[in-house]
């Protein structure tokens, strides 16, 4: 019987009831370490998606930043396009002032090549149908010798800016009253 008392001993003198309690121990040991190695990996991965999203929502911002303060730049500038459109047309009537008229017109078309950089370009409304998403009307004509609802002029240009309207045109519209006639807004 000795024998098999220091069989079932081992070297320190445990017996196999506590040899199986020890593994017990162990194993439920390295399986809260495991958990906690998960729990801390989860943890870790949702902290570098959050900073990802972060990242990203920072780069969204400063990006709308940047094209709402180019937008306002550009919107301050119309004016003097608009400007320089009417000094052109009033000086296009005088001779005298042919030299004039070249040098404005130089200055005219570096601007406009540069707001052509920043995504800005100037649309046509004449001869199109009244689109209330691009025009503005500032007033309406008789109908005579065009469709209903057509733009037969143009008072201030219409931007675009990357696509989508910056300022819309000024226009006078054709319409035809009610009773067939011609009426004023």
């Amino acid at each position: 019987m000795s024998d098999q008392r220091e069989a079932s001993e081992d070297w320190n003198g445990a017996t196999g009831l506590d040899l199986e309690r020890e593994v017990e121990r162990l194993r439920e040991a390295v399986e809260a370490k495991t958990r906690e190695a998960e729990a801390t990996r989860d943890r870790y991965i949702r902290t570098v998606a959050e900073f990802d999203n972060y990242r990203k929502r920072a780069v969204r911002d400063r990006e709308e930043y940047v094209r709402s303060a180019a937008e306002s730049l550009v919107r301050d500038l119309l004016p003097v396009l608009d400007n320089f459109d009417r000094a052109l047309q009033a000086a296009r009537q005088d001779p005298a002032a042919a030299a004039v008229t070249a040098g404005v017109e130089l200055i005219q078309r570096e601007l406009l090549r540069v707001l052509e950089r920043a995504g800005v370009t100037p649309f046509s409304a004449v001869g199109a149908p009244f689109d209330p998403e691009r025009h503005e009307a500032v007033a309406r004509v008789p109908a005579v010798g065009q469709p209903d609802m057509t733009v037969v002029d143009e008072t201030a240009r219409g931007y675009l800016i990357n696509g989508r309207v910056l300022r819309p045109a000024q226009v006078t519209v054709a319409m035809k009253d009610a009773d067939g006639g011609a009426g004023e807004p």
